[in-house]
């Protein structure tokens, strides 16, 4: 049951806005791009509240400023169930943000699921609406938006939302999945520069 949290995502931003971004120019690409938390943008550690322990994850900060130097809308979709467990708060969630960004620069928008699997929320990936929040909030089409993760949610996600995925296979993301995906990528640099249509990139 959905006690302690609303049915809804929580969505941060840089300036806790509440109201979408204009669409910005971009010369190429899609209208925004969606990174899932743990084991895409930093190292999965399970309900990790130390900003201290914070690692990034190969070629992430290379691969969202070529995003940003191309004018497109960054975002991060991550489920958080050790919120409604107890286990995070949202001073910890927030602590790994503020940290995640000294290392990567601000993010457009965070939509976060605080929920349980047995929660039964529309948010949680693969449920596509962490996906759909944070498109409302930049103003993007989630057709034309596309997800990274490395998990098979994360990519259900994205085809739930009418987007595309990309998975980015890790020691945790199991063959089914990884057989199951449209597009896959070895790592995040490579995933972008396909997306953009640039040299040594996977499309």
């Amino acid at each position: 049951m959905l006690t302690a949290y609303a049915s809804r995502p929580w969505l941060l931003t840089p300036d806790e806005r509440r109201v979408p971004l204009r669409p910005r120019t971009r010369r190429t690409g899609p209208q925004a791009v969606l990174f899932d938390r743990d084991g895409t943008l930093i190292q999965d550690l399970p309900h990790d509240s130390d900003p201290d322990r914070v690692r990034l994850m190969p070629h992430a900060k290379a691969a969202v400023g070529e995003l940003r130097a191309r004018g497109i809308p960054v975002g991060v979709v991550t489920n958080q169930p050790g919120l409604a467990r107890g286990v995070l708060t949202r001073g910890t969630v927030e602590d790994v943000r503020r940290r995640v960004e000294e290392l990567l620069g601000p993010f457009d928008v965070w939509a976060v699921c605080p929920h349980e699997p047995e929660d039964g929320c529309g948010c949680r990936k693969p449920a596509p609406g962490l996906v759909h929040a944070a498109c409302a909030l930049l103003g993007a089409d989630p057709r034309a938006t596309v997800v990274l993760g490395d998990i098979g949610a994360d990519i259900q996600a994205a085809r739930s939302a009418g987007g595309t995925g990309v998975l980015i296979p890790t020691p945790v993301t199991r063959p089914e999945e990884t057989a199951a995906a449209d597009r896959t990528a070895p790592d995040l640099l490579t995933a972008v520069r396909g997306l953009l249509n640039l040299p040594g990139g996977t499309t």
